[in-house]
């Protein structure tokens, strides 16, 4: 998967000029938001849950601490994982505040988060919400990119491999034993993984086994559980891992997932 890049945005969006929508709305868990597309560049936020975002180059997962930026015209869907409160906003496809090559994963710190959710508020009058975007614009520009992602894999001898891995996160695979499964030479896989995702294979399965840790959390799974379904020896290795991938427990992370969460 290519590496994004930023660039200078263009100037502020003119007086007169169409806002592209921003909405709020709770979703229930398991509920999907089919494949589509949109005309304008989207930024999706959860304050509460999960969203899991998956495009044709890989799967981006929304939640309070990131959020996902999906450029203009790129089909995408959606699948909510616990309770989720989502808000996103749309940006003009010739104005976005920022230029990047595609899905992005950006940090999301206090102040952001208030700025989105403000952002998206109902009736929100449009001087009001122009002021908005314009700040918005600046602390974007300023949002870290997080690296965590899936990315989708072209090699079909690649793709075999993380459909493996993938269809049993508990069973421990070193490279060489998915390379036997696959059919090809332990060199070979390795090579793909790095030319194809840009990580090595255990790095790759460190973050597809954090990726669904969010989401078992997200839908109430307690943090032993989770470790043992997403394949981590013990649960203090699962809290070490998740910890230092997240900037957060997986404890930390579940009760934020569940914060306010509208009654079943």
């Amino acid at each position: 998967m290519s590496h994004n890049s930023r660039r200078q945005p263009g100037p502020a969006l003119p007086p007169g000029t169409a806002l592209p929508p921003t909405n709020a709305h709770d979703h229930a868990p398991g509920e999907v938001i089919g494949r589509h597309r949109h005309d304008y560049h989207q930024l999706i936020y959860v304050s509460t849950g999960v969203l899991a975002v998956q495009t044709e180059a890989g799967a981006w997962v929304a939640s309070g601490d990131r959020a996902v930026w999906n450029p203009a015209h790129v089909w995408h869907e959606h699948r909510v994982y616990g309770h989720s409160s989502v808000h996103t906003v749309g940006f003009p496809a010739d104005d976005p505040p920022l230029r990047l090559d595609g899905p992005t994963i950006l940090a999301v710190d206090g102040l952001l988060r208030e700025l989105l959710i403000a952002c998206t508020e109902p009736d929100l009058p449009e001087p009001e919400s122009r002021r908005l975007r314009a700040v918005l614009g600046d602390r974007l520009r300023r949002a870290h990119v997080q690296p965590l992602a899936l990315p989708t894999a072209r090699d079909p001898r690649l793709a075999h491999a993380c459909r493996l891995v993938l269809a049993d996160l508990g069973t421990p695979r070193t490279v060489a034993a998915l390379a036997r499964r696959v059919g090809v030479g332990e060199r070979t896989l390795t090579r793909l993984f790095r030319t194809e995702f840009g990580m090595t294979y255990p790095q790759w399965r460190t973050n597809t086994r954090v990726f669904h840790a969010m989401i078992q959390l997200a839908e109430g799974a307690s943090v032993t559980a989770t470790a043992r379904r997403c394949g981590w020896a013990t649960t203090s290795a699962f809290i070490d891992t998740f910890a230092r991938t997240m900037g957060q427990t997986p404890g930390a992370y579940r009760s934020a997932a569940h914060l306010a969460a509208p009654p079943p």
